[in-house]
């Protein structure tokens, strides 16, 4: 599997949100949530189809792949333990979040698992 760009594990986390919240999740609801075009949308759902992460249906609803479902696991899970740590640190849940979405992309595995370490004891 090549690497995922930030855009795309940005859309797997959309994905995964969604498919939290509505059930099921097709292209249309992604340009809703993030607000892009739709040919943006297409173009990203179409790259992460490519590379193996998902699936997209006959009447366009996407499921992750068992490389997909893997990948967007271990992208929730980063911005979770980011999100938990900067609100332990003090800063507001929404400026966490909003962060912690920012630095999940950057941050290196061995400072990852320092904080993890961290924030499971």
């Amino acid at each position: 599997m090549d690497k995922i760009k930030e855009s795309g594990e940005n859309y797997l986390e959309t994905i995964l949100i969604l498919m939290e919240k509505k059930g099921s999740v097709r292209s249309v609801d992604i340009v809703e949530e993030l607000g892009y075009s739709k040919s943006s949308v297409s173009r990203g759902v179409n790259l992460l189809k490519e590379k193996g992460y998902i699936e997209i249906d006959s009447d366009g609803y996407i499921s992750f792949t068992k490389d997909g479902d893997q990948a967007v696991k271990r992208i929730y899970e980063r911005h979770r333990i980011l999100t938990d740590f900067l609100i332990s640190l003090g800063v507001p849940k929404s400026v966490a979040e909003d962060d912690a979405c920012k630095i999940e992309h950057v941050i290196s595995e061995k400072t990852m698992d320092i904080i993890k370490g961290m924030m499971s004891k």
